[in-house]
């Protein structure tokens, strides 16, 4: 169990999983930037935390829902909350069912997926429940996409949770490794994967950036 201190941001774990350098300038030197990108994201999670709280039918709809686990030492918060009814033996429950909103489109990787099923499992240990299931919306799409909570989904989140934990504390950002990702970061000029990565010599670089000078020139 972590203590209250020890607590890190839940949309950590999206930054690991898309880029541990990312993660290390980000929650370890406390580096930040806007791009057109990430303000586009901003406004569609304010959109999702600022709309209305209602009930259709038999669903009815929570936003900007506070979440803590102190097993995995995360914190933050959910877009929108969706509660289920449902009816067993005369008895009504209402079974959450996390839904996360996302700008652009399904990635590859599993980072959104996991910042999902990790919302899912603080909510499990806050209400000593058990979450099947849960949705990622994405904006540039206007889909959702069901994602259901399995024993490697789970794995995989509370792994990314030990090695956020361990990256954090370690207080060293991991080196630069370039890939076509870059050019869509924040980041890109706080990291400077073309300067510091390792495939790529100080000479090299050097004469690039002469070579720059002399077309912009």
């Amino acid at each position: 169990m972590y203590t209250e201190d020890d607590l890190l941001p839940l949309s950590a774990l999206q930054h690991l999983l898309f880029c541990e350098r990312q993660c290390g300038l980000i929650h370890v030197e406390q580096l930040w930037a806007d791009n057109r990108l990430t303000v586009e994201g901003s406004h569609l999670h304010r959109k999702a935390d600022e709309g209305p709280r209602e009930t259709r039918g038999a669903v009815r709809t929570t936003r900007s829902v506070p979440l803590r686990s102190m097993r995995l030492g995360l914190i933050g918060k959910a877009d929108v909350v969706e509660l289920h009814r449902s009816e067993q033996s005369g008895s009504i429950t209402w079974r959450p069912f996390p839904v996360e909103y996302k700008r652009g489109r399904p990635k590859r990787d599993l980072s959104d997926k996991v910042q999902l099923c990790a919302q899912a499992l603080c909510l499990e240990e806050m209400q000593g429940i058990t979450i099947p299931a849960g949705a990622l919306f994405y904006g540039s799409t206007r889909r959702r996409h069901d994602v259901a909570f399995d024993e490697v989904l789970r794995t995989a989140t509370e792994t990314a949770a030990r090695r956020l934990h361990e990256l954090v504390r370690s207080r060293v950002t991991p080196r630069a490794v370039r890939a076509p990702k870059c050019d869509s970061c924040s980041l890109i000029d706080l990291c400077l994967p073309d300067a510091t990565c390792r495939s790529r010599s100080a000479r090299r670089y050097v004469e690039q950036a002469l070579h720059d000078m002399e077309r912009d020139g």
